[in-house]
């Protein structure tokens, strides 16, 4: 039996809880335990991720409260997951070398005992055209844009099908 419309929408809405909830856990985990430190693109990267997990887990609420805005809600997930992997596209072509980038790097300062300024000045300076990580020659950057942008195409194809699947149930079964 074909999946229902809503389905479908629930399976467009767990993986546009999923995918940003993986990707920010998987780039805190390198930070923390790995001993990255991300640089000004990451954070954009983790910023549109963190509003696609805002608005998918709105659209979860909206599901049970108000039907109507689960989809357009799980849309702007994807959108936003969209441009986390337009991000992620633009950081790995900095970081390869393919165009250039911000001139805004970033560090990670950690005061503790002692001078504020000496720990300011041994802090290093994270640059955003340099690859930290990276395996099978793709760096995070890279995972970041293949990874969302299947997951951002999944959502908006799941939607897509599921809307295509209420007018089909909706349609007088002699035009079926």
């Amino acid at each position: 039996m074909p999946a229902t419309a809503d389905t479908l929408r629930r399976g467009a809405a767990l993986v546009a809880v999923l995918t940003p909830l993986a990707l920010l856990a998987g780039a805190w985990s390198f930070q923390w335990w790995g001993g990255l430190v991300a640089c000004e693109m990451c954070w954009w990267q983790r910023y549109a991720h963190i509003a696609a997990l805002a608005l998918a887990l709105a659209g979860v609420v909206a599901a049970a409260i108000r039907p109507r805005l689960q989809a357009p809600l799980i849309a702007l997930a994807a959108l936003a997951i969209a441009t986390s992997a337009a991000i992620g596209l633009y950081h790995a072509g900095v970081e390869y070398g393919w165009w250039h980038g911000v001139t805004a790097c970033t560090s990670e300062v950690r005061f503790g005992h002692g001078d504020p300024l000496a720990a300011i000045m041994a802090t290093p300076v994270v640059r955003c055209d340099e690859v930290q990580w990276q395996w099978g020659g793709i760096s995070l950057a890279g995972f970041n844009f293949l990874i969302s942008g299947a997951a951002a195409a999944m959502v908006l194809a799941l939607l897509a099908a599921a809307r295509r699947r209420a007018a089909w149930a909706r349609a007088p079964t002699s035009r079926r």
